[in-house]
């Protein structure tokens, strides 16, 4: 899939730019909920689209995006906050957005954290901190086919 290796060279750049942002791709299970109050988009991916919507003090920079296939179908998205006790205190809200969708949903989630520019994935219960830059686009792909979440799995 085409649209990994793009979400990843624009999470990277945004990383060592300590651009905050979060991407979710959408698997077997609908994002449409979440695109009700967003910005519909219906774009192809593409890196410096991705940059331009997560460019601080932009109008669409404090949502998330979501990925349907190689499209970026909505931006300007607001994700459940996770209600696992203990996360609360320790992750910003971008995180704590990302692990809830991930809790509802099979989305994928990449975060990039605006202070330390480190680029976590969420999937399922997994919560992956700090994934390296040059292992974000394998980890991502290794992600992406994976058929079930974990507890589904018999």
């Amino acid at each position: 899939q085409e649209a990994v290796a793009k979400v990843a060279a624009a999470a990277t750049r945004m990383g060592k730019e300590r651009v905050g942002a979060l991407i979710a791709f959408e698997r077997s299970v609908s994002l449409d909920p979440f695109r009700e109050s967003a910005v519909s988009m219906d774009a192809p991916v593409s890196t410096i689209l991705l940059e331009n919507i997560f460019f601080p003090g932009g109008p669409l920079h404090d949502g998330a995006v979501i990925v349907r296939g190689d499209t970026i179908s909505a931006a300007s998205c607001i994700f459940p906050l996770t209600t696992s006790p203990g996360i609360q205190r320790r992750l910003g809200t971008r995180h704590r957005a990302a692990m809830g969708l991930a809790e509802e949903t099979d989305a994928i989630a990449i975060v990039v954290s605006e202070e330390t520019g480190r680029i976590s994935l969420a999937a399922g219960r997994d919560f992956i901190e700090a994934v390296p830059y040059d292992q974000l686009e394998s980890r991502l792909r290794e992600l992406m086919r994976t058929e079930k979440l974990p507890e589904e799995k018999a």
